[in-house]
C-alpha cells in the first residue's frame, strides 16, 4: 500500500517519536530558568524536524520536498547541538546524550534515505 500523506512515512514516524522524547526530556530534566532559553530552543528545533517533513510533503514537487527535508536534517543537527549543551550544563547524563545521539543518527539515516528516494523519483521538469 502506497502512503497517502506525510504521517504514513517511516521517516516522519521516527522523527515524531524523537520529538516526543525530546519534549519529555525538557519537561523532566531542565530547570525553570531555562524555560525561555535552552528549553525553548530544543523544543523549537525538534519540532522543526517534523514540521519541515510535513511542509515539504505538502509542496507536491520533488525539488521543494527535498529542500524541506534538508532543512529538517539541519534542524536535527541543531537539536543535537542543544542536547550537547544540555549535557555540558549537566542537565542530562552522558548515557542520555548517547541515547539521544543514536536517535538523531537513526532519524538522519531515514531522512537521507527519503531524500535519495525523492531524487530518484524526480521528473525532468522537477530538476531545474
Amino acid at each position: 500500500m502506497a502512503y497517502q500523506n506525510f504521517t504514513d512515512l517511516d521517516v516522519y514516524k521516527e522523527c515524531r517519536q524523537y520529538r516526543i522524547a525530546v519534549s519529555s526530556l525538557v519537561k523532566t530534566h531542565f530547570p525553570p530558568d531555562e524555560k525561555f532559553r535552552l528549553s525553548d530552543q530544543l523544543l523549537r528545533s525538534s519540532r522543526s524536524v517534523t514540521a519541515n517533513i510535513a511542509e515539504g510533503h505538502g509542496r507536491h514537487y520533488y525539488k521543494e520536498n527535498i529542500q524541506f527535508c534538508r532543512i529538517s536534517r539541519a534542524s536535527l543537527s541543531e537539536t543535537l547541538e542543544h542536547l550537547i549543551t544540555a549535557f555540558d550544563e549537566k542537565y542530562i547524563s552522558d548515557e542520555q546524550l548517547i541515547a539521544y545521539k543514536a536517535k538523531v543518527d537513526m532519524c538522519g539515516r531515514l531522512l537521507n534515505g527519503y531524500i535519495n528516494f525523492l531524487k530518484k523519483q524526480q521528473k525532468p521538469r522537477d530538476e531545474d
